[in-house]
């Protein structure tokens, strides 16, 4: 990337408070997306110049990730947070760029985030970004934590046309092709150092991913894979019951059947992307019908217990999980106008910001009752909610 000066991650609080014409746009999302920027700013960052994180509020030091599939990283606690929970401030100043192509919000990706991303910068061939720091001992390298990067640099170049930032997504995808082959017909892997399983948090985002590069490049050989991609993971991966997708299968081919709000999500994203590229009307039924089944299974409307609500409240998940998931709605919603799906994450973040903010003004997961009771705050939980307020400026 180009040459960074490092600043303090205070800085952040700083270049929120631009004033003049982006001032003047800034709804009560983006704003809200804003003040949970600073706060998270504020209680996460580690104050030694490196533009890291903690990954929980209050910091424990005894804390140790439980998400990293048992590798010998997850048995550790760390001063600084994971990859994964630290590239969600990535894809939350992105998505605030997005909005509103304030400078300021740019400087600050340039200038904070991505010199904190390159701590997590591993030259191992092909390079890419492993899942902690490193200054310590080598850790695992996750495939997907990679196509969330990637993404999010892709976004940055089609909103730039900066060529530094599309370096950057095609070096990443370099590391991601390469976790493909041939046994169980495709796919690809979810940890560089464990090839147990082909998952679709690996495969459903990987085909958006490729379908932004292809937007970006005009290089068809990316449409391509990414039609192939898509049919591999709706074929091994989605429950033809319902229209949504399982966790992941493995070598054996055994599926473990859970099903999670960002999976089906991105693949509402990929099926609406492809319906947007080649107008084929099969990819739009695909994404439509699976964007009706996560509304009725990833939200409810008893309330959980209380009253029956006036809107689909959504069930408690990892907020990211949602974040996610929230994607692939809003490219629905681009192709065929139906606010139905983007008026119920409205009416869950009002009530998110209105109830479920503790006194310190972090997030809890529970959409159905106010303040959850104290505890640790996980990182990437905060980072979710700012992307959801950014990405719903607009709307």
């Amino acid at each position: 990337m180009k040459n960074i000066v490092i600043k303090a991650i205070g800085l952040s609080a700083a270049l929120l408070l631009a004033t003049g014409t982006f001032a003047q746009k800034r709804t009560a999302n983006y704003q809200r997306a804003e003040e949970s920027l600073g706060t998270i700013a504020k209680l996460y960052g580690v104050p030694d110049g490196k533009n890291l994180f903690r990954e929980t509020y209050p910091y424990d030091d005894t804390y140790s990730a439980n998400y990293l599939g048992g590798g010998e990283n997850e048995k550790k606690s760390n001063p600084y947070s994971y990859l994964w929970p630290f590239s969600g401030s990535l894809s939350a100043y992105v998505a605030l760029f997005e909005q509103s192509g304030d400078p300021a919000i740019r400087k600050h990706i340039d200038d904070v985030v991505l010199p904190g991303l390159e701590n997590y910068y591993d030259t191992r061939q092909p390079a890419a970004y492993a899942s902690y720091v490193n200054s310590a001992p080598l850790s695992d390298r996750f495939y997907d934590d990679n196509i969330w990067l990637g993404i999010d640099f892709v976004d940055l170049f089609l909103s730039t046309k900066d060529q530094a930032y599309l370096d950057k997504a095609v070096e990443i995808w370099s590391f991601v092709a390469s976790g493909m082959d041939d046994k169980l017909g495709g796919g690809i892997y979810w940890c560089e150092q464990r090839k147990e399983s082909k998952n679709t948090c690996s495969n459903a985002p990987a085909v958006v991913y490729l379908l932004k590069l292809f937007q970006a490049t005009g290089n068809k050989d990316y449409l391509s894979e990414a039609i192939a991609l898509y049919d591999w993971t709706k074929k091994h991966l989605q429950d033809p019951d319902d229209y949504l997708y399982w966790d992941n299968i493995n070598l054996a081919g055994k599926v473990q059947e859970a099903k999670y709000p960002y999976n089906t999500g991105q693949m509402v994203q990929a099926g609406a992307l492809l319906y947007k590229l080649t107008k084929e009307k099969k990819y739009l039924k695909d994404a439509q019908e699976s964007a009706a089944a996560g509304l009725a299974y990833f939200f409810e409307r008893d309330g959980g217990g209380k009253a029956k609500s006036s809107y689909p409240r959504l069930k408690r998940s990892d907020n990211w999980f949602i974040a996610i998931m929230l994607r692939g709605y809003i490219e629905l919603y681009h192709q065929d106008k139906d606010r139905r799906y983007i008026d119920a994450f409205k009416a869950n973040l009002d009530y998110a910001w209105d109830d479920m903010r503790d006194n310190s003004g972090l997030f809890g997961r529970d959409w159905t009752k106010s303040v959850e009771s104290s505890g640790k705050r996980w990182l990437l939980d905060q980072f979710a909610m700012a992307e959801m307020f950014a990405r719903l400026a607009k709307y």
